[in-house]
């Protein structure tokens, strides 16, 4: 099959993307005590020089004491900032566009049992998975805190010159606690029975970080069905309650929903095959990312564990983009295996395509 629909360009508010990949975040915890290690740049400017037409950043958390859960993995704020300038201007000098990630982990833990966070951990109502009571919810003090905390490195990134912005809603994290009925139990603005209650967190995030970033920057929101403490978790069981959840989103200021699966062709409601994100654009209008084992035959889950992916046919993500069901497509281990990925795609080079170990993980190659 032509992989033509591939390296069609995609313009999101006036900025132009040379063809429908995107590097997905993927956290690599190379940043000693949140600084990004002289090996940094080079990473993204790989990604860049290999073809990506957009680089998302691993998750890259805000000004909160306890905004991240392992000590490696990257700040955006303070003395980060001139090393992410570095990333930025490689990734320009070899021709691609880049956003960061901004990210707050709230009361999701990381690997390392050994570290601790700097002070109060974060979350909606104190639970580090449904029924399990750790933390003490935040107070509106911490919540306005948070809100500003977002807008203070939206607008870091802007004036880093990065070309567009992610948050990261998904994955049980921060945003995402607040979203799922399962983490939040508030009773006040931030809680409620309907996610269309629960999103009012979420939109006052957008909004935040669309000031710091002004209207003319193209603002992407990650979101999942799936959590990290629950694989099989879902906010929206019908399309009325997705659209229930997406509109104050989309209201707030997304202008691109990054719709993660584990597996991308996988349908998301009954009677219908549309994935994640292709429900995601029909209900809200809006252009979406898919995401979810692309270029893989195993899913990425499994790659923690030490599993390995081979290559696997793109002819029916393909199908699904031709049909415009979504719009862009997320590589997440293929593109971290292979800096090469995309223009061995484009040149039909398949036999070039590399394997996906779990050693992959280890180095910044």
């Amino acid at each position: 099959m032509s992989v033509d629909a591939l390296f069609r360009p995609f313009t999101i508010k006036g900025l132009t993307l040379p063809n429908r990949i995107v590097m997905a975040p993927m956290t690599r915890s190379f940043s000693p005590n949140g600084i990004p290690s002289d090996g940094v740049p080079g990473y993204y400017r790989r990604r860049a020089e290999g073809g990506v037409g957009l680089i998302v950043t691993e998750g890259t958390v805000v000004e909160r004491p306890a905004a991240r859960n392992d000590a490696a993995v990257p700040v955006f704020h303070g003395e980060a900032l001139p090393e992410w300038r570095k990333v930025v201007d490689e990734v320009h000098a070899a021709g691609g566009l880049i956003a960061p990630q901004i990210w707050h982990v709230g009361s999701a833990r990381g690997q390392g049992a050994e570290w601790q966070p700097l002070g109060k951990v974060d979350s909606p109502s104190g639970l580090v998975a449904p029924g399990k009571q750790k933390y003490e919810p935040m107070t509106d003090e911490d919540v306005a805190d948070t809100l500003a905390a977002f807008g203070r490195s939206a607008k870091a990134a802007k004036a880093l010159g990065f070309d567009a912005v992610e948050i990261h809603g998904a994955h049980g994290y921060l945003i995402d606690q607040f979203f799922w009925g399962g983490t939040n139990g508030r009773e006040d603005r931030w809680g409620g029975s309907t996610i269309g209650e629960r999103a009012r967190f979420g939109a006052e995030v957008v909004k935040a970080v669309r000031e710091g970033v002004g209207e003319d920057m193209p603002l992407i929101l990650r979101l999942s069905q799936w959590k990290q403490q629950d694989y099989t978790a879902r906010i929206a069981e019908t399309p009325e309650g997705l659209t229930e959840w997406l509109t104050p989103l989309a209201d707030a200021g997304v202008d691109v929903f990054h719709c993660s699966q584990r597996r991308f062709w996988e349908p998301e409601f009954e009677g219908s095959d549309l994935n994640f994100a292709g429900w995601t654009k029909k209900l809200t209008g809006l252009p979406t990312i898919t995401v979810g084992s692309v270029g893989l035959d195993g899913e990425f889950i499994a790659a923690f564990g030490g599993a390995g992916s081979k290559p696997a046919s793109l002819d029916g993500l393909i199908e699904r983009l031709e049909r415009e069901e979504f719009d862009l497509v997320a590589v997440g281990r293929a593109l971290l295996a292979d800096p090469h990925w995309v223009a061995k795609v484009r040149e039909g080079r398949h036999d070039e395509l590399q394997d996906f170990e779990r050693s992959a993980l280890m180095t910044l190659s």
